[in-house]
């Protein structure tokens, strides 16, 4: 079975910090790209960074994370890491990890984690 699970999500105070991880598994060929979302209540879905896999590692960020977030990976344990620093209560939120993989004997699938609850609050 070919899953990505998010972990590393809590209550933070305004200003902190936390590391969330997205570990990826299963019969996985090669992944194009890897992404992390975030949905709070009453808003859509937006996308808040992504990295490139497919283009050599290059990354791009939702204009209210830059400079605070940074995406990045680890090839040797399947794994994406989303740090995010300097945390505002507009960040609060569902994260998501996606990506788009080729699975082996399956063919290209776009896989979707539980998501992880992110609060931001004194």
């Amino acid at each position: 079975q070919v899953e990505v699970v998010e972990s590393g999500g809590g209550l933070v105070q305004p200003g902190g910090s936390l590391r969330l991880t997205c570990a990826t598994s299963g019969r996985i060929f090669s992944i194009y790209n890897l992404n992390w979302y975030r949905q709070a209540p009453g808003k859509q879905r937006e996308l808040v960074a992504s990295i490139f896999i497919s283009s050599g590692g290059s990354t791009k960020y939702a204009d209210s994370v830059k400079g605070r977030f940074t995406i990045s990976r680890d090839s040797t344990k399947n794994t994406m890491y989303l740090q995010m620093n300097s945390l505002k209560p507009e960040d609060t939120a569902v994260y998501f990890c996606n990506a788009d993989v080729f699975v082996a004997g399956v063919g290209r699938r776009d896989l979707w984690g539980q998501g992880t609850q992110v609060t931001i609050s004194s």
